[in-house]
């Protein structure tokens, strides 16, 4: 028996996934960061465009 306190116990069932909450993000940051990442590509496209745009003859 481990003494070890992130044990999760699964009750019998051995085939349960060990999850700890501590493993995985808040909410609101994966959240905040998907919409950062969505910005950005937006503005790149935007810079993208602008250049394309004003190199065409």
């Amino acid at each position: 028996m481990s003494d070890n306190a992130t044990d999760v116990k699964t009750n019998g069932n051995t085939n349960a996934k060990k999850f700890h909450e501590e493993d995985r993000a808040p909410m609101g940051m994966t959240f905040r960061v998907f919409i950062y990442l969505v910005a950005v590509h937006f503005i790149v496209a935007f810079f993208f465009l602008l250049f394309y745009l004003g190199g065409a003859k």
